[in-house]
């Protein structure tokens, strides 16, 4: 067994992250992962099996309101596949922002009494968010097969291989959003009310439960500064063969996902040293 020493000391810079030291906080990672689920199932009934009915109830929810009722198309493909395949990856998104933002007045008691690396606790909650997607993922799959199995063909070619890329990107996009209002929270708690309001319309301005094909020509540009927009689009493009998979405005949204992690980080870095003071 080696000797090791931890130095702590006070970090005064704009981008105070050691990699490496998190990396060595990886258990510690897991820790709060496993915490996350089971305080979310904690006294209920079903337990873990919500995250199958969950989605299923609301997938089933969109394709009665937004498929038979109100008749938007779905690209060509069974409006069950079109809805679980975008609810995937929003909703994963979704749980990775809100479960982030609030970082620090969840959990300011155990900051508060121990040292360990703070961006700890959002990453745990994007894996937490991950797991959900992996469930997700598995249902669309056994879905899309049955489809296959009465007749129903996807179009789906080697682009779905970059379905791993656009997880990645909604993880970044997700902890970069979730880090940012996590650390205004600190001062200004009206935020954490607001989150969940602020989500569900950032659905309604993302083509979850329609196609970016409904958006007027001359407005899609615009609409296209929405980065979770060209994600969802593309998304639906390698997975479920539907919709254009649109370059131009997937590069955009690369450019805005990492603008957005790298102000998330430099805040958080700056806010995590006198949260304390304020939380």
């Amino acid at each position: 067994m080696g000797n090791y020493t931890t130095h702590i000391k006070a970090k005064v810079g704009w981008f105070d992250i050691d990699l490496r030291e998190l990396f060595r906080y990886r258990d510690l990672i897991y820790l709060f992962f496993k915490r996350n689920y089971a305080t979310r199932y904690k006294q209920t009934i079903l337990g873990p099996l919500w995250l199958i009915f969950n989605p299923l109830l609301t997938v089933t929810l969109y394709a009665l309101v937004f498929g038979s009722l109100a008749g938007l198309s779905t690209g060509g493909v069974p409006q069950f596949v079109f809805y679980l395949c975008s609810n995937a990856i929003w909703a994963f998104f979704a749980t990775s922002l809100t479960q982030t933002a609030g970082t620090f007045t969840e959990n300011a008691a155990i900051m508060g009494k121990v040292y360990f690396p703070r961006l700890v606790m959002p990453i745990s909650a994007v894996l937490t968010g991950g797991l959900d997607l992996v469930i997700q993922l598995g249902m669309l799959v056994l879905v899309m097969a049955g489809d296959i199995f009465v007749g129903v063909s996807f179009d789906i070619g080697l682009s779905a291989l970059l379905a791993p890329v656009f997880i990645v990107q909604v993880g970044l996009l997700g902890l970069g959003c979730g880090i940012i209002i996590a650390a205004l929270t600190t001062k200004y708690r009206d935020l954490a009310i607001l989150v969940g309001f602020g989500v569900q319309l950032w659905m309604y301005a993302t083509p979850v439960v329609y196609t970016a094909g409904l958006v007027p020509e001359k407005y899609l540009s615009l609409y296209m500064l929405n980065p979770m927009a060209a994600i969802l689009e593309c998304w639906r493009s390698v997975v479920i063969g539907a919709g254009q998979f649109m370059w131009g405005y997937w590069g955009f949204s690369w450019l805005v996902t990492l603008t957005v992690l790298v102000i998330g980080v430099v805040i958080f870095s700056r806010i995590e040293k006198t949260f304390m003071d304020t939380v």
